[in-house]
């Protein structure tokens, strides 16, 4: 397997969900629902959609008693432009869903979030590519968070191969962030992450700007400049179309929550 496609599918995964894990704990039990679109899926830096609208969706349940779970989907491209089967056709797994559980708790004047995260590519063909020696790309991860005032660090561990590249076990992420209220509705979320993929010499680090304005009736709208330092480089080369996934970018968003 070559560090190109190792790398290609060795960071790619969900957005949405991590938002959900960092979410505060409600004062009584709650479901919630969510839709929405973006300009381009991009997950921990890198391009999930080719640079193409994604449609996403999802519900959360979140307990009084801290303890939390959901599921939320998004349609995307990174599976498919990852190689060719034995049969000749492309690689398939058009849609994410990604399945969570945790628990929320405070201690010593900081808020802890601790959980689960299972990402499901349904029904993906991945592991019969004849291009790639991937794997399946459903992928286990458990992660650790914790929040002092307007910053949290959060800490994940896959413990299942990452994404389908083979021997990634042990894979992990480190993400610190701040979320600002600028008043009248708007926030403004900065961020950083590294990623080290196990067995892989390559490892980079992403960076965001967020700016989220809260239209009223559930509608918010969001806009984000993403930067990686792996951008140019071959390793960030999708496998058959060259598409550089790791490129600077801005996405925006709109999502309504009911």
């Amino acid at each position: 397997m070559t560090l190109k496609s190792k790398l290609l599918l060795a960071v790619l995964a969900t957005s949405s969900a991590a938002f959900a894990q960092t979410a505060p704990a409600a004062p009584e039990s709650a479901i919630a629902y969510n839709v929405g679109v973006v300009s381009e899926y991009r997950y921990r830096g890198l391009a999930q959609t080719k640079g193409d609208p994604a449609l996403q969706g999802g519900v959360d349940y979140t307990g009084a008693n801290g303890f939390y779970a959901g599921a939320w989907a998004s349609t995307i491209k990174w599976i498919k432009d990852s190689g060719t089967t034995t049969a000749g056709e492309s690689t398939k797994g058009p849609v994410e869903l990604d399945l969570y559980a945790g628990y929320k708790f405070e201690a010593a004047g900081l808020g802890f979030d601790v959980g689960y995260l299972r990402y499901e590519y349904l029904n993906n063909t991945l592991s019969n590519s004849k291009t790639n020696k991937m794997q399946n790309a459903n992928t286990d991860e458990v992660y650790g968070a914790a929040t002092y005032g307007v910053t949290t660090l959060k800490y994940s561990r896959a413990f299942s191969n990452l994404f389908g590249a083979p021997d990634s076990k042990g894979s992990t992420y480190w993400d610190l962030s701040a979320t600002f209220d600028l008043g009248n509705g708007y926030s403004f979320v900065p961020h950083a992450g590294h990623q080290k993929v196990v067995n892989n010499a390559t490892s980079y680090t992403d960076i965001a700007l967020t700016l989220n304005k809260d239209l009223g009736d559930g509608l918010a709208a969001s806009v984000s400049a993403i930067s990686t330092n792996g951008k140019g480089k071959g390793d960030f080369a999708s496998y058959l179309t060259k598409y550089d996934i790791a490129k600077n970018t801005v996405v925006v968003g709109l999502k309504y929550s009911f």
